[in-house]
């Protein structure tokens, strides 16, 4: 049996992340710059190390299964901040942003992204405590998370942000240029708006559409609100500093949405089975728990999620060194034809 968490850890832990995330928006703000590759991976790699070892405190604090709960949550918040990256690349280029200002405009974004999360995680453990049944339609709305994942482009994610950018441009008086990463400047002794208003609105509602999708997802590995948070703010960490690192090779990762509709997908039906053994639907087994339904178990998940991610993975970098060599060979095959 698990050891229950400790209220003073959990309290140390939320100050010392909050510390954590004080200090990087600070250091974002006071040096916007772009940062290396070598700077990138050192970040990403501190961060990575930080989640580790908050995961070997938990097992000597809370046991295995808290510790694998933690990392299958954590794995699978980060593989869809990853997937978060994708709609940001978009947003950046769209709108033109300078590359040294989307340091800040970044970590705006992982704020907001925090800031949402941290409300469906209070909302959804508060449903859970009073309305186990809630976990049917999170299953029911991971599967079709799932399906859009895998079938519906990026491109299409933001139509609902151009319909919203119109509306504001039509009424609100925003200028063509940047100043920097200012929201607001003077031009001939009027303040207006400058276009990181409206970067600052498409990454906020894109906050918003992928916290819908996570939220749900990591509660189907674990209840504990504590470690969905945590889960979430470790996966968000080095999130500025992995888009520098991976830089265009984001767009490359074609095959990643699959890998992440995939684990959507099974974390949806473990849901649904998680729902069968806690059924109090009187419909379903006349409001009877359904003991057939198999458990999965935390371990069998984070096996999941790390393989569905490899694979995702692999098949994208293999798909770009094919495309490379048949690059190559195309202008020798072109001379040929001739």
């Amino acid at each position: 049996m698990a050891l229950e968490l400790p209220l003073a850890f959990e309290i140390i832990s939320f100050v010392v992340l909050t510390l954590i995330i004080v200090a990087d928006l600070v250091l974002a703000y006071r040096r916007p710059h772009i940062p290396s590759t070598r700077e990138s991976a050192l970040w990403v790699a501190f961060y990575v190390v930080l989640a580790l070892i908050f995961a070997v405190i938990m097992f000597f604090v809370g046991g295995s299964e808290h510790a694998g709960q933690f990392v299958a949550g954590w794995l699978t918040e980060y593989s869809l901040s990853i997937d978060n990256l994708f709609v940001f690349v978009i947003i950046m280029a769209r709108f033109s942003v300078p590359r040294k200002y989307q340091q800040e405009v970044l970590m705006v974004g992982i704020i907001l992204a925090l800031i949402f999360r941290g409300i469906f995680i209070l909302l959804g453990a508060t449903i859970i405590e009073n309305f186990s049944a809630v976990f049917y339609l999170f299953g029911l709305f991971l599967l079709y998370t799932a399906y859009n994942q895998a079938f519906t482009n990026h491109d299409d994610e933001t139509e609902t942000e151009n319909k919203l950018i119109k509306f504001l441009r039509k009424r609100i008086a925003i200028t063509d240029d940047y100043d920097g990463a200012k929201i607001r400047t003077v031009i001939d002794g009027k303040k207006i708006f400058t276009p990181i208003l409206i970067v600052f609105i498409a990454i906020g509602t894109t906050d918003i559409v992928f916290a819908l999708d996570s939220i749900p997802a990591i509660f189907g590995i674990t209840q504990s609100p504590f470690i969905v948070f945590a889960a979430n703010v470790f996966a968000l960490m080095g999130l500025r500093q992995l888009y520098f690192l991976l830089g265009d090779l984001i767009d490359k990762l074609v095959y990643l949405h699959y890998g992440i509709a995939f684990i959507l997908g099974f974390i949806g039906v473990k849901l649904f089975f998680h729902a069968l053994h806690e059924n109090e639907l009187p419909f379903i087994n006349g409001g009877e728990h359904v003991d057939w339904a198999p458990e999965i178990s935390t371990l069998m998940s984070l096996a999941v999620i790390i393989l569905s991610m490899a694979v995702a993975v692999i098949a994208s970098l293999i798909k770009i060194r094919i495309d490379k060599n048949r690059a190559a060979l195309e202008p020798a095959g072109s001379v040929d034809d001739k």
